[in-house]
């Protein structure tokens, strides 16, 4: 696992937030776990928390506390890969904290296939936040550069890399209904 990957993981352990690159733009991330992390996440984007977030993860086993509770094929539905990177809307159990999902019953989860991000979720060992790196009403960061220009000096890490050409964000779809929120 190289060194960055490491790095970016003990910036997060500790409570920190940084920039990674996604499939398609750059993202902010932290550890859904640490309230504080996350409010310092949302400050920084100017985000309210009752938007509620996306988590990301190398694998649907990374996800899989927040999976108890679904039956065996909405599991395996969840587990089934898809043609277009996918942000699944899972209802929300016991394991999904109030500042992750916001208003929403249900908590966002997408298992990732783009090699810097599951590096990333491995060498952290877990899932983490993953969402655009822009304040909130301006375009998602395509370059580093405008994530500084966005933020000046608000990031604690930001992983060396480049995103992976995607124009589009992941399609958002409900994983109870099949319905589609958001196309990619």
């Amino acid at each position: 696992m190289p060194i960055k990957y490491q790095r970016a993981a003990r910036q997060l352990l500790v409570g920190n937030i940084i920039a990674y690159p996604t499939e398609s733009v750059w993202g902010f991330g932290c550890d859904p776990d640490n309230q504080e992390a996350v409010a310092k996440l949302l400050s920084l984007k100017q985000r309210p928390v009752s938007k509620g977030l996306i988590l990301v993860a190398a694998s649907a086993e990374q996800f899989s506390r927040y999976l108890e509770g679904l039956s065996p094929s909405l599991q395996e539905k969840f587990r089934r890969p898809t043609a277009v990177p996918t942000t699944w809307l899972v209802p929300a159990n016991k394991h999904a904290m109030s500042w992750i999902t916001g208003d929403y019953d249900s908590i966002a989860l997408r298992v990732s296939t783009y090699k810097p991000v599951v590096d990333l979720c491995v060498a952290f060992g877990t899932p983490l936040v993953s969402t655009s790196a822009n304040t909130a009403g301006k375009a998602p960061s395509q370059w580093p550069w405008q994530m500084h220009r966005y933020l000046g000096g608000g990031l604690d890490y930001i992983l060396p890399g480049s995103t992976g050409g995607n124009v589009k964000p992941s399609e958002i779809r409900d994983l109870l209904s099949d319905k589609v929120i958001r196309s990619a």
